[in-house]
């Protein structure tokens, strides 16, 4: 085994990656260039879909290894540990992006920005529009919808609707008419 250590950061880096070489600094690569194309925070389970069940740019395992040795790496770190834990890339993992992004196969790269293009705001709705229900003591529900945002809450809403029917078509409409609602009441009450 050779141990060389340099001060330069870019050689640094370039041992990271060459420590673990082969598909692991791909799926690293691979895992950073979504993070690059996407341009916001990204929960796991955010990452794992778009990698792996909704792509297969790499195995489900991998994926979720991938993203715990990027945080080990400082490549990526954590922004919010709310309900869905949210990361992002951090200046060493965009460094290391610009410097080895063209070991991605060309083929990937294009397929994970025309993906992204298509369905990055899909994703980032998903990740910021939660919605749940639950019964109260008097045979009434409670719907309780919420925009998220990195660092905390950008709208929380509860609603008591009279049976399950209503709060199930408003538990599902949420993610849909999220930003709509959104846009209304900020319109109406800062006007």
């Amino acid at each position: 085994m050779l141990n060389i250590v340099y001060n330069d950061k870019n050689f640094c880096i370039f041992s990271v990656f060459m420590l673990n070489s082969g598909e692991t600094s791909i799926n690293k690569l691979i895992i950073l260039f979504v993070f690059d194309k996407m341009e916001s925070a990204l929960s796991e389970r955010t990452i794992v879909d778009m990698c792996s069940s909704s792509n297969s740019w790499m195995g489900y395992m991998d994926c979720v290894n991938i993203i715990h040795k990027l945080i080990d790496d400082n490549f990526i770190c954590i922004v919010s540990e709310d309900e869905d834990t949210l990361y992002t890339i951090t200046p060493d993992g965009r460094e290391s992006l610009a410097n080895f992004y063209i070991n991605i196969p060309k083929s990937v790269r294009e397929e994970i920005s025309q993906f992204v293009k298509k369905n990055s705001a899909r994703y980032r709705n998903r990740q910021e529009c939660r919605s749940d229900y639950f019964q109260n003591m008097d045979g009434t529900f409670t719907v309780a919808l919420k925009i998220l945002a990195p660092v905390q809450p950008l709208l929380e809403l509860k609603f008591v609707v009279p049976d399950k029917k209503t709060a199930k078509t408003i538990y599902k409409k949420w993610e849909e008419k999220a930003a709509d609602l959104y846009s209304v009441i900020y319109e109406n009450l800062c006007d």
